[in-house]
């Protein structure tokens, strides 16, 4: 069954947060603990900041 244009958004505003709080976690790990930290954290946020704008491309979302 498809999704309703608001349970999209909802999903998009959720995927976004978490995305931006990994990215968030992998800078003050880098600032904090060590540069090499911050990159190796830095992967999953770069991925799942990725899923986000490929899910927003998907479902015609825009800013």
């Amino acid at each position: 069954m498809s999704k309703t244009r608001t349970e999209v958004l909802a999903e998009s505003r959720t995927k976004g947060v978490v995305a931006g709080a990994t990215t968030a976690g992998a800078v003050a790990a880098g600032v904090l603990v060590a540069p090499v930290a911050g990159v190796v954290v830095a992967v999953p946020a770069a991925y799942l900041a990725y899923k986000w704008w490929k899910h927003r491309a998907e479902n015609g979302i825009r800013f």
